[in-house]
């Protein structure tokens, strides 16, 4: 039997090179492996687009996904046999109609909403990205300083709540 290809997804406000550390792992351990793009912009979108990862890759694949990226891969893996697991690593799996704001939502002690900030965009939606200044404790507190001050930076906005709706 085929190895199986691992396929990384990130969540809201990371890029793929925010699974750096697990990469160099499962590397060093002979894994083929990819950090997919996910673009952020619709739940739906970013589902098709990983969907579209997945179709190039040859073989069996475990697909895992971060935080939004769980919610993502749950609708990437949708009608695909290659995948012969599905991780969820601090994910979100919504239901069907269920948004992510709506689960983040349900359950107390969330401190993200404070944290957001709407940036307007010329098409009339909202770009959502965590203040910087607020970035290495309450998304990155495990990071040192450094790290977390660059994943600040680099980080890649969510399209509005509204887009995240499964």
């Amino acid at each position: 039997m085929a190895q199986s290809t691992i396929v990384l997804v990130h969540g809201a406000f990371a890029e793929s090179a925010s699974w750096q550390g697990v990469i160099t792992r499962l590397q060093a351990a002979g894994h083929p492996t990819i950090a997919a793009g996910n673009p952020l912009r619709s739940l739906a979108g970013d589902a098709a687009s990983v969907r579209s990862v997945l179709a190039s890759v040859e073989g069996p694949v475990v697909l895992v996904g971060h935080s939004y990226g769980g919610a993502v891969a749950s609708g990437a893996v949708q009608g695909n046999p290659a995948v012969r697991a599905l991780v969820f690593v601090a994910a979100f799996a919504p239901a069907e109609g269920e948004s992510i704001a709506e689960l983040s939502g349900r359950y107390p002690g969330s401190t993200l909403g404070e944290t957001i900030q709407p940036v307007p965009l010329a098409d009339g939606s909202t770009d959502l990205y965590i203040r910087q200044d607020l970035f290495h404790q309450q998304f990155a507190a495990d990071l040192p300083a450094e790290q977390a001050a660059v994943a600040a930076v680099t980080q890649r906005p969510l399209r509005d709540a509204r887009s995240t709706r499964r």
